[in-house]
């Protein structure tokens, strides 16, 4: 019998980092598990840091074989974490959103599984699109409702429901948001805890004589619908121009894992490949320059690399934001942590 528990869904380098650090700091004493639910975490995670830890299928992804395979994972999933929580007092769940019925169910079943009294529901950070609140329209939220009905067959599938923010941020169960150092948001500012950097950085830069070295960020464009193919070559080009300017001899290229296509690679770029999560890698590795367009891994760089690093996104005047307010949000971030935003005024 455990008097508190933190349990933390985690999908990406990034929230399990952000998982550590409060398993540290804010969560101190309790036992710790770790539940990760996206294949590409694997390989970063030390089970060693854990009480517990264990990678869950999703649901929809990865359905159990034969009829009813969702609703047949979820159930499987919810008997999984319970027993890795085993009894408790109190319970807190860590997730970056919460709508999601993947992670949403567990608020009421783990509970009841683990005998807690007090259960309270942690948002994790999660880059960029931390940043800004995405409100449930009116056909999210009848669709919440039609989730609950699986209780009729489930017991242990109870929904539960929420208006506002669709990760969680204002629904009741929420009773803090984890936030990075450095960066805007628009949550509540009751509920809002800001971490300690995720890392901490060791070295001074690059070595003064060597080689000037950069990295460049890729993720997907054309692929995401952030940019037309056109662009994308333009904007390559223009990164590569800049890096020869700058006089980079050794330039390496790190791919995003929804990348496979490497859409901002050049052939005389070095891709690299880590065991380790970008962001530790970019507080530990010493650049001269770091690249990209507009991934979260940019506004890290400038957080844990000597002030020397430039630390330079493209292409804004060529990428499809969803709306000005998204682009006006994203670039006072960028802005505001001290990436410089390449021929935007």
């Amino acid at each position: 019998m455990s008097d508190r528990v933190a349990v933390y869904f985690v999908a990406s380098p990034l929230q399990y980092l952000a998982a550590r650090r409060i398993a540290e700091t804010h969560e101190a004493g309790a036992r710790q598990v770790l539940v990760w639910y996206k294949p590409g975490v694997t390989p970063i995670v030390r089970k060693a840091d854990w009480d517990a830890a264990v990678y869950m299928p999703w649901p929809r992804w990865e359905p159990l074989p034969g009829l009813f395979g969702r609703l047949r994972r979820q159930r499987a999933n919810i008997r999984l974490v319970a027993g890795l929580i085993g009894r408790c007092n109190t319970l807190h769940i860590h997730s970056a959103v919460f709508d999601t019925e993947a992670i949403n169910y567990f608020l009421r079943a783990l509970p009841r599984a683990a005998g807690a009294t007090q259960m309270r529901a942690r948002i994790l950070p999660d880059g960029l699109i931390s940043i800004r609140r995405y409100p449930l329209s009116a056909a999210k939220r009848l669709a919440q409702y039609a989730r609950k009905l699986r209780r009729l067959i489930a017991p242990e599938l109870d929904y539960w429901c929420f208006s506002g923010d669709r990760i969680g941020s204002d629904a009741p169960f929420c009773d803090r948001i984890y936030v990075l150092p450095g960066l805007p948001h628009a949550y509540p500012a009751d509920k809002v805890v800001v971490l300690p950097p995720l890392v901490t950085p060791r070295g001074d830069g690059a070595a003064a004589g060597g080689p000037r070295r950069a990295l460049v960020i890729g993720q997907p464009l054309v692929g995401a619908g952030l940019m037309k193919a056109a662009d994308r070559d333009a904007v390559s080009e223009q990164i590569h121009a800049w890096l020869a300017a700058e006089g980079m001899a050794q330039i390496f290229y790190k791919g995003h894992p929804k990348d496979p296509e490497l859409e901002l690679n050049h052939p005389d770029y070095t891709v690299v490949t880590l065991d380790e999560p970008l962001e530790v890698h970019l507080a530990n590795t010493p650049y001269d320059a770091v690249v990209g367009v507009r991934s979260s891994a940019l506004l890290f760089a400038r957080q844990t690399s000597p002030a020397t690093t430039r630390v330079v996104a493209f292409g804004w005047d060529r990428v499809r934001f969803k709306s000005d307010d998204e682009m006006r949000q994203m670039r006072e971030a960028f802005r505001t942590t001290g990436v410089s935003l390449h021929d935007v005024p």
